[in-house]
Order: structure tokens, then sequence, then C-alpha cells
């Protein structure tokens, strides 16, 4: 094949004579491998771990839980029944969540209860989907389900009764201790004090597993009338959860479900509630392409310098092609040729061993962990039981095309350099 003049000399001073590739090329390229692969491989996991965390988040909460700027919801219906009519809404639940002290015989863990009317939780989201086998989601009288990361914790499985402790009689206790310290005559014994604290005994008919550990870790669903005993809330709710006809929908519109139910309420969206997190992976995302960009730029650093040196050793080669005729563009080809050529080949390797080491991720993960003994992407801190990835072609091509464009603008002052090589000094040096 007939070669244009500038890629033919090009690949002629990228191959030496002696050996078929030169070890000054063969480290330019790692350079720009090393930096594709990684951009790569963090931008995809990173882009996972986003999409994931989404998915994890829409599986279990809502996507708009409306809540009164007072503390509890004391007329629920009449905001539900507005609710339920609204424009964009497919399905209302009420509920009461927050914090309560778990016992099972003498072991105490804090955990937090959500209390559901299971026959409209379930079109808000799909509680059965996640009970691990061996048990169900019947939330019946006095039943509840807990995740298997909270029940491992506590040390009790499907079958168990527990105890659940809530704040509901927490004042009454605090003043009737005041007055046991003043020896008050009327005060009652600490007996009777005791009485008050009257936890809630619940038996566990399955354990969820959601694959995130923040939600496996920390929640028990009950039957929202239980929740409510617990909390000694009479009838009241926390708030109300919404499943619209779309989860981003419901992010745009929350303005609209405040204006509807008048001031004094609150519409949260899913996106809302994770915020923080949801930034923080954004920010990081951003970060570490910015970080390993350096890399690429390192193997550019390492391309001119190449370039440099063949132009010093080529001097008088390079007088010669001008003498006979060569103009500055040719000569200027040379030697972006050759920067196109390392910044390609860098580009495939690096996209071939990214995209490899993408698929067997979590076998590298635990090949790691048993070399070094140590564990990597633990679950409690990342919230997921493997390292999730997923390919964007458009992220692909804007870390290639950087890498390309790169290696063509490190090339390109050397090229410029030996385009204005005076011919004649050239030669008369040699």
């Amino acid at each position: 094949m007939k070669l244009p003049f500038s890629l033919f000399l090009a690949l002629r001073y990228l191959k030496p004579k002696r050996t078929f590739v030169s070890v000054i090329t063969l480290l330019s390229v790692s350079g720009v491998t090393i930096g594709i692969m990684a951009l790569i491989v963090v931008i995809a996991v990173m882009t996972g771990f986003d999409r994931e965390l989404r998915d994890k988040v829409l599986g279990f909460e809502a996507h708009l839980s409306i809540t009164e700027v007072g503390g509890l919801m004391d007329d629920s219906e009449t905001v539900r029944g507005k609710l339920d009519q609204a424009e964009g809404v497919v399905a209302t639940s009420p509920y009461v969540m927050g914090p309560v002290m778990l016992q099972f015989e003498d072991q105490y863990i804090t955990g937090k209860m959500r209390g559901v009317e299971l026959a409209s939780e379930e079109k808000i989201i799909d509680i059965k989907s996640f009970i691990k086998p061996g048990g169900s989601a019947d939330l019946d009288g006095d039943k509840c389900v807990m995740g298997a990361e909270l029940a491992a914790a506590l040390g009790v499985t499907v079958g168990d009764k527990i105890l659940v402790h809530g704040p509901s009689n927490l004042k009454e206790v605090m003043n009737e201790l005041k007055k046991a310290e003043k020896n008050d005559p009327d005060a009652k014994s600490l007996k009777d004090i005791q009485q008050l604290i009257q936890p809630l005994e619940m038996t566990i008919t399955g354990l969820f597993n959601t694959g995130r550990y923040q939600y496996d870790a920390e929640f028990l669903i009950l039957p929202l009338d239980r929740a409510q005993d617990v909390y000694g809330m009479r009838g009241s709710l926390h708030g109300i959860t919404l499943r619209t006809k779309e989860p981003y929908w419901a992010d745009a519109h929350k303005a609209d479900f405040e204006q509807l139910l008048g001031e004094g309420f609150f519409a949260s969206s899913w996106i809302d509630q994770n915020k923080d997190l949801f930034e923080a992976i954004r920010v990081e995302r951003a970060t570490m392409f910015v970080i390993l960009l350096l890399i690429i730029l390192v193997a550019a650093f390492s391309i001119a310098n190449t370039l440099i040196t063949v132009i010093v050793q080529k001097k008088k080669e390079i007088g010669v092609i001008k003498a006979l005729g060569a103009t500055q563009t040719q000569v200027v080809g040379i030697f972006m040729a050759q920067g196109a050529v390392v910044g390609l080949l860098g580009n495939l390797i690096g996209l071939g061993a990214g995209l490899l080491l993408l698929h067997w991720r979590n076998e590298v993960r635990s090949g790691l962990a048993t070399l070094f003994r140590i564990e990597l992407f633990p679950n409690k801190i990342y919230q997921f039981a493997e390292i999730p990835a997923a390919i964007v072609p458009w992220d692909i091509a804007v870390i290639c095309i950087s890498g390309f464009v790169i290696c063509l603008v490190a090339s390109l002052l050397p090229a410029w350099f030996a385009a204005r090589l005076d011919p004649v000094k050239a030669l008369r040096d040699e």
C-alpha cells in the first residue's frame, strides 16, 4: 500500500531499524493507554453508582412526599382526597416514620420505623419483590417485615417476636420521674412509672433485601395503626407519599402540589431527600475526570519529549527533505502523524483494556481483596454488594477524543520547530 509521504516517514521514525518498535514509543503509547483505561473505568463506575443509586432509591422511596409544616397531619383524609384528584398522581399512601428502639431478648438496637397501609403502599413501592425466600410481606395485626442487615445485627429471623420501643409516653415518664426526685407524696412508684413505657410486640413475617445497605440496615416496616400506637399519634400521620406518572416529573412539579394544598404544606421529591448524595457523586465524577486527565497530559509531555529527541537525531534528514523541496506543511505532517499514531494506538488499547476491566471488575475486586486481605468497596460505605458500572457511548467518545486531541496538541510544537528548521544550517552543522 502506498502511504502518504508524511505518514510513511512518521512510521519509519517510530520504528527503528533494529527493533520492531522503540522503547520511547512504547512508553508514550503506554502512558496514553493507562490514562484512557483509567478514565473509562472510573467514569463508567461513577455513572453506574449514580444510576444504581437512583434505581434503588426509586425502588424503596416514593416519587413525592407531602408533609405539614407543623409536624403532624391531622386532617389527612381531606389532603389525600385532593392529592388523588391532582394531575399526574398515580397513587397515594399515608405513612408514619421515625426512629425506634428494637429489643430481642437482651439485645437492643436502634432502627427506623415505617408504618404503612399495605394495600395502598404496594401501589407506591413493590415491597413483595424485596422479600427474601422463606418470608412474606404479611402486615396484618402485630406483624412486620424488617431489613435483612438489621435483622442480622439484632440476631432475629422470620417467626421471631421483637419489642418496639417508641417515644409515645416519654413526656409522661419524665414528669413522673421529676416528681419522684422531689419525693412528692403523690408520685408513683418506679414500678408504676415503668408501666408507662409500653413496648409493642411484633412478629417478623419477612426480611427484605433492597440491595442498598442503608435501607436494609435501618428500616422496620409495620402496619400504619401499630406505628401510630408506637408514637401515640391517635390517628394522625407524618405525611402522605405519592407515585406520579414519571419520577422526574414529580421533582419538576412539586411546587404545584404545595400550591394545591395551600400554605402550611411542604412537598419534597426523591431527589430532594437524596440531594447531598447525588451531588456528591456528580462532583466526584467531574473531579476524577479532571484528575485522571492529568495522566494523559503526562503522556502528552512524553510524546513531545519523544518528538524533540527525534528532531535532534534526524536533523540532517530533515534538512535533506526540505532541500529536496518538502514544504513546511509536509514536515509538520510528519511529526503530527507521529503524535496521531501514538494517540490512536493508546486510545484503542486503552479502550479495549478499560472495557475488559469493567467486564471483570467484581472478579478483580475479589482477587485483590484476597491477595491483600482487605475489604474493597465495603457495603456499609458504598451501599452496594457489587461494583456497579454503566458504559455510556457519549462518555467513551469524549474520553477518547480528548485523549487524541491532547496527543495532537503535544506534537504540534515540536512539529512547528522542525518545519522552521533551515536546511542550509542543518546540513552545514552536520
